[in-house]
């Protein structure tokens, strides 16, 4: 991810510090949505850097619904908020909410929060519509001096927006997780890999690769690795980048042959 620049760094550490207190408050005192959304105001502004009079609009309508808060940059909506009161605790069903009002907009990025608890979402237009977690993180527990913690508020700044930090953000997060490893671990070409070394180990010993992929499966890999929604959508990621890249080659194959072929002269 690209860096924080330093007057963005010295302004989440002195913010943030200031509503982590703000919000320890408000949550003693059980504020309702109402007070939490006016809250959030303030946050978007002084710690995520939007203009508060221009770019941050309460009661969002679409199509007679509305969301609690929206982030506009020229007139373009860049993030949904669905705000939640400071003591509830965010649920599936909130998201829910949120994802029809970003579906009916066709507005990919979405905020649930309740002040304290964040979670971030990219909306995939795709029948049917469903959504993936970018990011979550507890505002109380940020510690805004870190990078890690940085880039996490650096996602949902506005300065973050014009370095197209929340897709690259997300793209890592839908690449580099425990579906996408466990399946690559599953695939031929990292299980014929294991069974040469293992061959090597054994001193030629014969190995069926399919004895390898079980002791994976059962006794190395957590179930829900392998198993679920989740898992099956990354082997079938994992799948079409195989098939691509073999088909790629088979090309890139021919095409050496085919010019490496003398061509015969006429008599």
């Amino acid at each position: 991810m690209a860096k924080v620049a330093k007057k963005i760094s010295d302004r989440f550490v002195k913010s943030v510090a200031k509503f982590q207190k703000v919000l320890r408050i408000a949550k003693d005192r059980d504020v309702n949505e109402s007070d939490t959304v006016s809250i959030l105001m303030d946050v978007f502004s002084e710690v995520f850097g939007y203009d508060k009079y221009l770019e941050i609009t309460r009661e969002f309508a679409i199509r007679n619904t509305y969301c609690d808060l929206a982030l506009k940059i020229d007139d373009k909506v860049q993030y949904l908020i669905e705000v939640k009161a400071i003591g509830i605790q965010l649920k599936d069903a909130h998201m829910k909410q949120a994802l029809d009002y970003g579906a009916n907009h066709g507005i990919e990025w979405v905020i649930l929060t309740n002040g304290i608890e964040w979670k971030v979402y990219k909306i995939r237009f795709e029948k049917p519509i469903d959504f993936d977690l970018v990011c979550s993180f507890d505002f109380l527990e940020l510690k805004a001096r870190t990078v890690k913690d940085q880039e996490l508020l650096f996602i949902v700044a506005k300065e973050g927006l014009a370095k197209k930090i929340r897709k690259e953000y997300h793209k890592k997060t839908q690449t580099i997780n425990r579906f996408i490893i466990g399946g690559l671990i599953l695939n031929n070409a990292i299980l014929n890999s294991i069974r040469k070394e293992l061959r090597k180990l054994a001193d030629g010993v014969s190995i069926d690769i399919s004895e390898i992929e079980n002791i994976i499966r059962n006794d190395v890999l957590k179930r829900e690795v392998v198993e679920g929604d989740d898992a099956k959508i990354a082997q079938s990621r994992i799948s079409r980048f195989y098939k691509k890249t073999n088909k790629k080659k088979k090309t890139e194959e021919a095409k050496k042959a085919g010019t490496s072929t003398p061509v015969k002269k006429m008599a």
